[in-house]
């Protein structure tokens, strides 16, 4: 069987295994909502055999009001056995921009209990910059896998969680929006969100953790978390709608933190609910 070592992989390990049997790539890419007009993901070049992780599609919870909120464990086991997952897959996942979507998919993964998933370091533009093979983009028929689905409890997190949290020194939010929109001088990208950030919360772009494509080193990573978090308290993420957050649990991963969450609405939901508090 074969397994991943570490929650990111590079471009060199998914080539040497591409066509190993229990190997399964996700292309997990979603447009950047700060950037208009971007190509279609069915116009683009994908890495061979990979399936389409369609996080604002069957992915995400329809009914749900605001974008890209986790399924249910049962809708969540369906739809990745309808993608072909099995228990014994290896899930390698990655995304068009590098690393920006892939880490949501990977977390989503992660929640449901499965551990033997990871994230392509520098995504489809490293792999295309080292001159690998990439193919056109096409539909997939697969056989229906036998994934099941074992929820961790508090991987997730709602508003009301972070209610309880803001008043607390126990814990951190960290933010992975940029700057601008964490201290309200840039507008939010969605009507009727209001600008600002969570009480205490404290800011962490998610561009920060990356040099261009590609996760930075571990002694960097390290540095970003310490001197946010000197106090090695347990960790939420929170970003726009819940996407790039997942980058900074990343992060936190590879740097061997056990204790930390991902605000499922994050500010999107945060700000939209004119009764909870926010700073500027």
């Amino acid at each position: 069987m074969l397994k991943v070592l570490s929650s990111i992989v590079s471009c060199e390990w998914l080539k040497e295994h591409l066509n190993h049997k229990d190997l399964i790539v996700l292309n997990a890419t979603i447009p950047k909502v700060t950037v208009k007009g971007e190509q279609k993901l069915s116009d683009k070049r994908r890495i061979p055999t990979s399936r389409f992780f369609d996080i604002k599609g069957n992915f995400s919870d329809s009914e749900a009001p605001f974008p890209n909120t986790m399924l249910s464990p049962d809708n969540f086991e369906k739809e990745a056995q309808t993608l072909g997952v099995n228990q014994d897959s290896c899930l390698v996942i990655y995304d068009d921009h590098g690393i920006y979507s892939s880490p949501r998919a990977w977390f989503m993964f992660k929640s449901m209990g499965f551990e033997n998933v990871a994230v392509l370091n520098g995504g489809l533009p490293l792999w295309k910059e080292k001159g690998y093979t990439t193919e056109e983009t096409t539909q997939t028929e697969v056989s229906k896998g036998n994934f099941k689905s074992h929820p961790v409890p508090k991987t997730f997190l709602n508003s009301e969680d972070i209610l309880n949290i803001v008043g607390s020194e126990e814990q951190q939010i960290l933010d992975a929006r940029s700057e601008a929109r964490f201290f309200g001088k840039a507008p939010e990208p969605r009507k009727g969100v209001r600008s600002g950030h969570i009480p205490n919360s404290k800011s962490l772009p998610y561009s920060t953790l990356l040099s261009e494509f590609e996760l930075k080193s571990k002694s960097e990573l390290k540095t970003l978390y310490k001197e946010l978090n000197n106090k090695n308290n347990p960790m939420v993420f929170s970003c726009g709608t819940g996407i790039t957050a997942c980058v900074l649990a990343l992060g936190a991963e590879i740097l061997g933190y056990e204790d930390y969450a991902v605000y499922d609405g994050s500010w999107t939901e945060w700000g939209s609910i004119l009764d909870l508090p926010i700073e500027v």
